[in-house]
């Protein structure tokens, strides 16, 4: 629980390195070159058209996504803010060091980018057990589906997919089979990891921006 100087700074490390893990399996996924997830193709197609690194649009998007929840009145967490900034940056990160070479064979691809998933998987625990809040695609995810009550989270998440999509395909992001592929086959991938790990999500309370930073700031609750 997140209710002393220790156990926040603590889970601020542990929501760290599931933010740096969630970055590499994102890099995977993007190294795997069949295609791109919707919002990857979106940062892409924003790095291309205006000539600025990953990480960078990536910051973009996220902060205004960030906006949009706020006037959702979603809560902001801390977890979020590393969410919206780390994440582009850890990428550009991964670029540099040129980890993974870019595939040319798809069936490899196919396989690169289910691995990526795993990687997202398992660092989804880490980061989300941090309860510091969620990114703001979740936070998105969840103000949309509180107000379309009628419409299945599912399709929510769909539909959210679909509009980054076609805002990458637009600005000329990467779209092909593995936009697909990830869209459908990310949240299977993720869940497995979740009884893997017998983590349940929905167990976390998440801790507010303002409280986070009280107690790291050593005010008592």
């Amino acid at each position: 629980m997140n209710n002393s100087r220790g156990s926040v700074g603590g889970n601020l490390l542990r929501a760290v390195a599931g933010l740096f893990l969630l970055a590499l399996g994102m890099y995977v996924t993007i190294q795997a070159n069949i295609g791109v997830s919707p919002w990857d193709a979106l940062n892409l197609g924003l790095s291309g058209t205006f000539g600025v690194i990953y990480g960078t649009a990536s910051i973009a998007v996220s902060l205004l996504v960030l906006g949009v929840d706020l006037l959702l009145r979603e809560p902001i967490g801390l977890g979020m803010l590393l969410d919206a900034v780390l994440i582009g940056k850890f990428v550009d990160l991964f670029n540099w060091l040129d980890l993974v070479p870019l595939q040319e064979d798809p069936l490899l691809g196919v396989l690169l980018m289910t691995g990526g998933f795993v990687l997202m998987g398992a660092a989804q625990v880490l980061y989300m057990g941090a309860g510091l809040g969620c990114g703001p695609r979740d936070s998105l995810l969840v103000g949309l589906g509180k107000r379309l009550r009628p419409v299945p989270i599912g399709a929510v998440c769909v539909l959210i997919m679909a509009v980054a999509a076609l805002l990458g395909w637009l600005l000329g992001g990467p779209i092909g089979v593995g936009t697909l592929y990830s869209t459908f086959a990310t949240g299977p991938v993720t869940q497995g990891m979740y009884r893997l790990f017998r983590f349940d999500p929905t167990a976390v309370t998440h801790q507010d921006l303002l409280t986070s930073l009280g107690l790291l700031l050593g005010r008592k609750r």
